[in-house]
């Protein structure tokens, strides 16, 4: 899973960066909010970890602009700023946690896996695009209610776009979040996979923008 972590600290930074990696995690960074919101507006986070004193933007107002286009991402709050009225501001803005500095990161690192398992739980079970089918829960997919046999590979580049349909996704983000080790040639194996499910589909079902990556309308 993908996470960005938004903190001008860079000793926290560091430390934070090293312990999400350690758990398995790709993790990205930003050290303001204007980087942050870049950054969100070009991959997929699985969660967003944000610190509310940033230079350049606010972070009340880069979770003001995430949630402007993005209800569902989970966002947990780390801040200094302990005051309850913090707290209700930021809450009412749509983040799903704070935590307050300073912190151990195992409490953080629980927190994250709650949010992240919460999300995962409220995710739909079975998604329809025009005649393709996808069922989350059994891992299975289905043209005009036939099923399609589809390679573990397969299966997870098709729901990955069916969940963020009419977003488009880089390579590098599919790269990230399906590949388990960003092996030598993934980019090649991404291609060869994308080909393969493209021809059990109907035709035009995944789509290219060029530039920009791989969408299902």
């Amino acid at each position: 899973m993908k996470l960005l972590i938004v903190e001008d600290n860079q000793s926290l930074q560091r430390v934070l960066l090293k312990g999400f990696k350690k758990f398995g995690y790709t993790v990205d960074v930003a050290s303001d909010g204007e980087e942050a919101l870049e950054l969100f507006f070009s991959n997929l986070y699985a969660l967003i970890i944000l610190d509310l004193n940033l230079p350049k933007l606010d972070g009340t107002c880069v979770l003001r602009e995430i949630r402007s286009v993005n209800q569902e991402i989970p966002v947990l709050i780390l801040s200094a700023r302990s005051q309850v009225e913090e707290k209700i501001i930021g809450l009412d803005l749509g983040a799903n946690d704070y935590l307050e500095k300073p912190f151990h990161f195992a409490e953080l690192e629980a927190r994250a896996r709650a949010l992240l398992r919460r999300d995962f739980k409220t995710a739909i079970a079975t998604i329809e695009i025009g005649v393709v089918k996808v069922d989350t829960a059994s891992k299975r997919a289905f043209v005009s209610d036939v099923e399609v046999v589809l390679p573990k590979k397969e299966y997870a580049i098709l729901e990955y776009l069916v969940l963020h349909r009419g977003q488009a996704i880089t390579s590098r983000s599919l790269i990230d979040h399906i590949w388990e080790n960003d092996m030598k040639d993934a980019f090649n194996s991404l291609r060869v996979h994308l080909s393969h499910l493209r021809k059990k589909l109907p035709t035009d079902f995944i789509k290219n923008a060029r530039g920009r990556g791989y969408y299902v309308e």
